[in-house]
């Protein structure tokens, strides 16, 4: 997972350049923290560069695609969700599971 790394390389990307970017583990289905997610998003194209590794089958990719919130996007290979929640709304439901 270094296709993103490269890209901050090449174009020199500091953080003002960036719309989003974030890096974080991805729950699989039983809540278990089996995957990982980078997502980049630079302010000239507002397209979102992202590399996973499927939380379900363990694949690892990088894809391109039009960045939305919610974002979210499918395995190439499993066809599994790997979705990216908004942190805010993450804590609560962390703090509320832990009640």
């Amino acid at each position: 997972m270094s296709k993103i790394q490269d890209y901050v390389s090449q174009h020199n990307v500091k953080p003002s350049d960036c719309l989003y970017h974030t890096q974080r583990t991805a729950k699989n289905a039983k809540g278990e923290p089996t995957g990982r997610i980078r997502v980049l998003v630079p302010k000239e194209t507002g397209m979102a560069l992202v590399e996973y590794t499927c939380p379900e089958c363990g694949h690892a990719d990088f894809t391109e695609q039009e960045w939305k919130r919610p974002f979210y996007l499918r395995c190439a290979k499993c066809n599994a969700k790997v979705s990216v929640p908004k942190m805010r709304d993450e804590a609560k439901r962390e703090t509320k599971k832990g009640k």
